[in-house]
């Protein structure tokens, strides 16, 4: 860990920039919404249907 603190510590060169990376994954989900009708509102009910996953790389 004192390694990569000492990364941040050095002066900035525009040559060798310093670039943070991150990495994470989230759930896609879909909610089931039940439509209005005439005279009721429309409801959104607490199930959800699973879509799958999309990881996420960030810079």
């Amino acid at each position: 860990m004192e390694d990569v603190l000492e990364v941040y510590q050095t002066p900035y060169n525009p040559l060798r920039p310093v670039v943070c990376i991150d990495e994470t994954n989230k759930q896609l989900i879909k909610e089931e919404r039940i439509p209005c009708e005439p005279g009721n509102p429309e409801k959104v009910d607490s199930v959800y249907i699973r879509n799958g996953v999309a990881n996420e790389h960030i810079f």
